[in-house]
């Protein structure tokens, strides 16, 4: 496909034209990076030299959002996204998105679709991978000649694109981010839902249903890879029956054990995390509008559950990154929702989502099999159960421990802090103090209550140093200087 096509250089540079921007921002992911001098150079052209053009890789979180902490670096007015996105709402900057035009047979995925059509009564829902946006209008085309030409009285929806153009949030929780814009012929407000229709969306997407239909009723058709659109979509509508049609290898699968088991797993997690002390909340996003009120209602989660939580901000969390965090039991992963899930197989405490987080930590909550990936989608639900107060008098079950549990009281986990106005190294002395349960209990046990009363039962806690009467022998004066050439080394130049 032509390469100012693929990448949508005049779209690109008409965008930035009427919103006369100076300072842009260009994202690409790694698999595109070889690609961006080439789509610099062609928007230059075309822009000429009254605009700054800054081409950003590596990006701190998933390459699926919109950085905008690195396009704040260099003042960026706007950002031109390339490539696969989970279409998750900005916060201050306005944004361009360029899905790419991947190459398909569409007669083949016609016949495919027809073929799924014609093998059952339920209406088929047909869904796809953004890269694969442009081809819809075709495929629409070529099912209606054949539909015509059959006699067929199958129904049959269609998703569309709900926007390329996204401008900044103004609520607090992501609502209200989204403008509409023609996609190569798709556009969200094409087809208004009417009464007898009610809207849905998943990932980008967004389709008309009719009333009472339930999404389990219909067949998925999904066009694309599995990719972390795809899992999102089998795991959010875990009842239907989903097909997929792999566009680059042409043909089509309907085996999805394997995602299923990915549910099970999902559960066993819960349970884990009902049993969990100490949370940590890992913030994996900076730039998806509404994190701050996630993370938020997070910790008055936690709180009213009786347990006690620490906040960590990392890109992209890792098992030798979560390793530094032996004191936590679980952690709470805020990200987008096509990042969220991560196999934390090899971790040392599991990681689940603010959905499952809702499930462990509120006693009247119980999984019917909904699942949940956007957060945005959690806030009223979240805020519900916070102000129920969750912590009870009744001991709870625990599935892995096999027994009666009781969880920590509030004032319990926050009493340091609310009795007096102790500071951290008061706290933490306090801590080193106690010795009210062994150091297996502790360690092993899961009995620890804070990070201090775990680290005050670690055999080694760093480096005893006294810091009001040091010694010479306490402590050794490190290098100083730049890794180049440190200053003794300089010295030692300047000697010789």
């Amino acid at each position: 496909m032509d390469f100012e096509l693929n990448y949508e250089i005049l779209r690109t540079a008409d965008f930035i034209r009427s919103r006369n921007f100076t300072r842009v921002a260009l994202q690409f992911p790694d698999e595109l990076l070889k690609d961006s001098t080439r789509v610099s150079k062609a928007l230059r052209n075309e822009l000429g030299k009254g605009v700054r053009l800054f081409v950003m890789a590596d990006t701190a979180y998933g390459s699926c959002c919109v950085d905008e902490v690195a396009a704040s670096h260099v003042d960026a007015e706007c950002v031109v996204h390339y490539g696969h996105a989970c279409m998750s709402p900005t916060s201050t900057l306005p944004a361009l998105f360029v899905f790419g035009k991947a190459e398909m047979d569409v007669k083949d995925c016609v016949e495919c679709l027809y073929r799924c059509m014609s093998s059952g009564k339920k209406p088929v829902l047909v869904l796809f991978g953004l890269e694969y946006a442009h081809a819809l209008q075709d495929i629409k085309s070529a099912v209606a000649d054949t539909m015509s030409l059959d006699g067929s009285s199958t129904s049959v929806h269609y998703a569309e694109v709900i926007c390329s153009i996204m401008n900044p949030s103004q609520d607090k929780t992501g609502k209200d981010h989204l403008q509409p814009h023609d996609h190569a012929g798709v556009n969200s407000n094409d087809k208004l839902p009417s009464k007898t229709e009610s809207r849905h969306g998943l990932g980008g997407l967004t389709w008309n249903m009719p009333v009472g239909q339930r999404m389990e009723d219909s067949l998925l058709f999904w066009i694309g890879s599995e990719d972390p659109a795809f899992a999102n979509l089998v795991l959010t509508f875990n009842n239907s029956e989903v097909v997929r049609y792999d566009a680059k290898e042409s043909k089509l699968l309907n085996d999805f054990s394997h995602q299923q088991r990915i549910l099970k797993r999902r559960y066993y997690l819960v349970e884990k995390a009902k049993d969990a002390n100490i949370v940590g909340i890992l913030v994996g996003t900076l730039g998806v509008a509404g994190y701050l009120h996630m993370v938020r209602q997070m910790k008055e989660l936690i709180e009213g559950a009786g347990k006690k939580s620490y906040t960590l901000v990392m890109g992209r969390p890792n098992s030798h990154k979560l390793a530094n965090f032996p004191e936590c039991d679980v952690f709470i992963f805020v990200s987008c929702a096509q990042t969220a899930l991560l196999d934390s197989k090899e971790f040392l405490a599991p990681v689940i989502t603010p959905f499952e987080a809702i499930l462990a930590f509120s006693r009247r909550k119980q999984w019917t099999g909904e699942y949940v990936m956007e957060f945005r989608d959690l806030v009223n639900s979240c805020t519900a159960e916070v102000g129920k107060g969750m912590v009870e008098d009744e001991a709870r079950f625990s599935f892995l421990q096999g027994g009666y549990m009781e969880d920590f009281q509030p004032e319990e986990n926050g009493g340091e802090q609310k009795e007096s106005s102790m500071d951290l190294i008061e706290a933490t002395e306090k801590a080193l103090t106690m010795k009210t349960e062994s150091v297996d209990s502790i360690l092993f046990k899961g009995t620890a209550r804070s990070g201090a009363e775990f680290f005050a039962a670690r055999s080694y806690q760093g480096l005893n140093v006294d810091y009001k009467n040091p010694s010479p022998q306490s402590y050794i004066i490190g290098r100083t200087g730049r890794a180049a050439g440190y200053q003794h080394e300089k010295n030692k130049q300047d000697t010789d």
